[in-house]
């Protein structure tokens, strides 16, 4: 449904690896001219799936994030538990003698609150799984990042707007402190077989506007709400004013109203 899964990888990752790609990305940012406060670290996955981010990395990986004051993980809701603790002491351990440690924000891909889409989704996790996961992350002080999908499989297109604000409700709901819009992409061959039978219909930039515009009408302070804007141009489909587009959706993303 978006295009990460192209950079996953058949085997384990090995030991030592994220810590040395954060290293690296910290080194590169550590001259920019406006200071790097916070840091994403999407692996394409779950951060805490052990066979993507081995728990021996987690001290190496936290000690490369030293000085931060925000790291963003994404985990699938099932993951949520002792693992989360682990990294959180360890980013406790590693923190600046003069700094608190780096406030930790878990970004769970919610996708859609329309039921049976998103059991037919076979994301293997009900709404009720997920809020028991926002509300683990809650009691642990970590915050939370909802992602939505724009023009999910399975849900009728006269309902998709209805069932993306009742999605927002939900993921409020749950504590999201963010809620990032992520346009549905096809690509990976199970999508656009599901557009070849009529369950998708791949969303286009009017789509990823409206659904924006709707959001932030309807999120009357909750938190902030977000359009995925990466490779935006894919969803054009013969508008000419794309550039124009982007820089719209740009600006309501940093201002927070449509």
């Amino acid at each position: 449904m978006c295009d990460l899964w192209t950079f996953t990888t058949e085997a384990d990752t090995p030991a030592g690896a994220i810590p040395a790609q954060v290293g690296a990305a910290r080194s590169t940012l550590r001259d920019a001219t406006v200071p790097v406060t916070g840091m994403k670290l999407y692996n394409a996955g779950s951060f805490f799936d052990p066979r993507a981010v081995p728990d021996t990395d987690y001290d190496a990986v936290a000690h490369e994030l030293a000085g931060l004051s925000r790291v963003i993980v994404e985990s699938h809701p099932a993951l949520v538990g002792p693992r989360v603790d682990r990294f959180l002491q360890a980013l406790d351990r590693h923190r600046e003698a003069v700094s608190p440690s780096a406030q930790l924000e878990v970004a769970m891909g919610m996708e859609t609150a329309h039921p049976d889409a998103l059991d037919r989704l076979n994301k293997r996790f009900t709404l009720e799984d997920f809020a028991k996961a926002a509300k683990a992350l809650g009691d642990r002080g970590v915050a939370l990042r909802v992602f939505l999908l724009i023009s999910p499989p399975f849900v009728p297109a006269h309902e998709q707007d209805a069932w993306l604000l009742r999605s927002l409700d939900a993921a409020f709901s749950c504590g999201a402190s963010v809620v990032s819009l992520v346009p549905t992409r096809p690509g990976n061959g199970a999508i656009d077989a599901l557009a070849a039978s009529g369950s998708f219909r791949a969303p286009d930039l009017d789509d990823i506007e409206r659904s924006l515009v709707l959001a932030l009408g309807h999120t009357r302070g909750r938190g902030r709400v977000f359009a995925d804007l990466w490779d935006l141009e894919r969803f054009a489909k013969g508008i000419d004013d794309t550039a124009a587009r982007r820089a719209r959706l740009e600006s309501m993303n940093l201002g927070q109203c449509a």
